[in-house]
């Protein structure tokens, strides 16, 4: 099924807004307390657990919508749903904490492994937004894994350091924000592998 386009704004709504819910949530409930079935939750663990059907709705609309997810969508709904569902069995709010960290190892694996091989899997991905030789998907995708694997140390040292209410909001807040600098800043950084230079250069020479 190709996808559809919808308005932007609805889009990014559909997909950051899970993650504000969650945060607008923990800071409602972060001092309380609830009973359910004799057993007490702390308000984190609440809100982990209402972050879970938040987020698959709003996914379930994105797809009505566009008619697509992409894998890296899906992927994240998988791990919110396994270590959202752990959370909440174990009562034990590290399990949510550390899926962070199990998703930027598990994409700093892959890309890896794509190295390995010789191959830029972010080129198979994002190649169409981005027309760019390949060398500098090469390039792009060491200096991304290296990132990741630096975001997931951070994460552990960070969870385990430190409150839940500053895990909060580094993880709603200072992860996309990081990644947002990151990339444009070595989206600059590569200008010369893109392709749209090469063929602007060859107009002006002709």
């Amino acid at each position: 099924m190709s996808e559809r386009k919808i308005n932007p704004v609805l889009k990014q709504v559909l997909e950051l807004g899970p993650t504000l819910a969650f945060f607008i949530i923990y800071q409602r409930l972060d001092e309380r307390t609830f009973d359910i079935g004799g057993t007490a939750y702390s308000g984190f663990i609440v809100a982990t657990l209402l972050f879970v059907p938040i987020m698959l709705v709003a996914m379930a609309i994105l797809w009505a919508l566009t008619g697509k997810l992409s894998r890296m969508q899906v992927f994240t709904a998988v791990m919110v749903i396994f270590f959202g569902g752990l959370t909440g069995y174990f009562n034990d709010e590290r399990f949510f904490k550390m899926k962070t960290t199990i998703v930027y190892t598990f994409l700093a694996a892959i890309l890896g492994f794509g190295l390995w091989r010789g191959r830029s899997y972010l080129e198979w991905v994002m190649g169409e937004l981005i027309p760019m030789r390949t060398a500098g998907w090469m390039l792009l995708t060491r200096r991304i894994t290296a990132f990741f694997v630096f975001l997931a140390v951070f994460n552990e040292i960070l969870w385990r350091t430190q409150s839940t209410d500053v895990w909060v909001k580094v993880e709603t807040f200072g992860f996309p924000a990081l990644m947002m600098v990151f990339m444009v800043w070595q989206i600059m950084g590569l200008e010369p592998y893109m392709i749209q230079q090469d063929k602007d250069a060859e107009e002006t020479d002709a």
